[in-house]
């Protein structure tokens, strides 16, 4: 009977064999994927409530084999998803995969580590910290970005992660970290463009400045930070007994990819001695090329600066990365040390531990897939693939520019195209409608000067011309069918 029970309990888990059978054919199931992602309907077609009700009601009283488990990913899963790897996915921002960075993430989650401190991985850490100095690099930042000086990177979940760090290190260093007794947070203000990413927002909800604290400062014509309206909106809250004390300036706003001017802003920090915070997660990828680094200009005011690998960086999601130019403002705004987490390591002062540079203790192993794609791909490989996005979407502009009956919306110097039909919103909403639910490409809208506008975004994989060729004829012949 002993023998029966030990038995039973080792069948409980899956053996390396049949670990090894299902791996194979798990891989092989993701290559079939890619090789055939073009013959689904590029959004989902389910109405909501289908997925839920096709699933079993009860969870099973017992174990199942893992080919039934597959089978109805196929069955009844695949049905509710939205392909956002298709090459014909223009929707939201590019969030784009390769094999070289699902495979090592694979590894990552084989490993199962938690690097939170250098301790429970030193390579987890120490991979971490030399790849966040390699984008440095890449990115030709300011000196003080990178960890042999007082600064360093950090790989988050999500630029909404990264920006609430920074704000919580801003508003530490502005109260002189007594930010948690009473009456410090009320009067502090943090200033945004009407175009900056909702997540400001939140981060202001979350670190308890209060949304009701976050300015909206008005736009230029292209969608930028209107330089004079912070400056004036900063004098008179100071004159109104508020204390401003963040700036978030935008590269590449979601909406319509707006550029704010990181110099300007950065000038206006300095003076007031406010966190300038840059927020480059749309299209900091962008500055990989040389010939697009003019957007970092003035970075060297910046205190912090986020952008995604995640986004248009051929690494799957999450990857966030944040650089700090002073880590000891973030370190000292988010450290707590419980018993059980001492060690030598950490006392000594010669290691890095993560988990003081973000809100969560515990962190996955994201740096070995940006290690791994960089060196697979290697700079130029990376510049290379940007380079051709932001051609084909350039090619993308001139046909609109050229169709009478479409207007551009916003200035489009890299990959996203925002453009509209001439004619009511309800115009614009039945072609946006019959491009989506035709399956055949995917792309989403915005409201700019208040008119409803459509996005085209370039950055998936394996776009090509010829899949930018496809949407701009189906978005001609749904312009004819819905003209009315």
């Amino acid at each position: 009977m002993k023998e029966i029970a030990m038995n039973r309990k080792k069948s409980i888990h899956m053996s390396n064999r049949e670990f090894r059978k299902y791996g194979h054919a798990v891989i092989d199931w993701i290559a079939d994927y890619y090789d055939n992602v073009e013959q689904y309907s590029v959004k989902s077609q389910a109405k909501p409530g289908d997925i839920k009700t096709s699933l079993e009601k009860n969870p099973p009283e017992s174990g199942e084999p893992m080919h039934n488990i597959l089978e109805d990913i196929d069955s009844l899963i695949m049905p509710g998803i939205t392909h956002w790897q298709s090459p014909k996915f223009f929707g939201y921002f590019p969030t784009n995969t390769s094999g070289p960075s699902i495979l090592a993430d694979l590894i990552s989650s084989g490993l199962g580590v938690n690097g939170m401190l250098w301790e429970t991985s030193p390579a987890c850490t120490e991979l971490e910290t030399h790849v966040l100095d390699w984008l440095a690099t890449m990115l030709n930042f300011p000196d003080h970005f990178m960890s042999q000086n007082e600064g360093g990177g950090v790989i988050q979940d999500t630029a909404s992660s990264a920006s609430l760090c920074a704000m919580i290190a801003a508003r530490e260093k502005k109260n002189n970290g007594n930010s948690n007794l009473f009456g410090c947070r009320e009067h502090l203000t943090a200033y945004v463009s009407s175009q900056t990413h909702a997540s400001i927002e939140k981060a202001a909800m979350v670190a308890g400045v209060g949304s009701k604290n976050v300015k909206l400062i008005d736009v230029n014509i292209d969608f930028s930070m209107n330089i004079p309206s912070l400056k004036k909106q900063i004098i008179k809250d100071a004159k109104d007994g508020y204390i401003p004390f963040f700036v978030c300036a935008t590269i590449g706003t979601t909406s319509s990819n707006a550029i704010d001017s990181v110099y300007e802003i950065g000038k206006i920090c300095d003076e007031y001695k406010l966190w300038m915070h840059v927020d480059a997660a749309m299209a900091g990828t962008a500055t990989l090329c040389p010939e697009y680094q003019y957007m970092h200009k003035g970075l060297e005011y910046a205190d912090s600066y986020t952008f995604n690998p995640h986004k248009w960086m051929l690494t799957n999601f999450d990857c966030s990365c944040l650089f700090i130019k002073n880590r000891d403002e973030l370190i000292s705004a988010l450290r707590i040390m419980p018993e059980y987490l001492n060690n030598q390591s950490s006392k000594s002062g010669e290691v890095i531990d993560y988990r003081d540079w973000q809100i969560p203790l515990g962190r996955r192993f994201r740096s070995l897939k940006l290690w791994t794609v960089i060196r697979y791909y290697g700079i130029e490989g990376l510049q290379n693939y940007v380079r051709h996005h932001i051609n084909i979407a350039q090619q993308f502009l001139s046909w609109v520019k050229s169709d009478e009956r479409f207007e551009i919306m916003a200035p489009a110097p890299l990959n996203l195209i925002c453009f509209r039909a001439k004619g009511s919103d309800k115009l614009n909403k039945d072609l946006l409608n019959y491009i989506n639910n035709s399956g055949e490409i995917y792309i989403t809208h915005t409201r700019l000067n208040d008119l409803f506008t459509l996005r085209l975004c370039v950055g998936q994989t394996h776009t090509d011309v010829n899949h930018v060729k496809e949407a701009w004829g189906l978005i001609k012949s749904g312009f004819e069918k819905n003209k009315g």
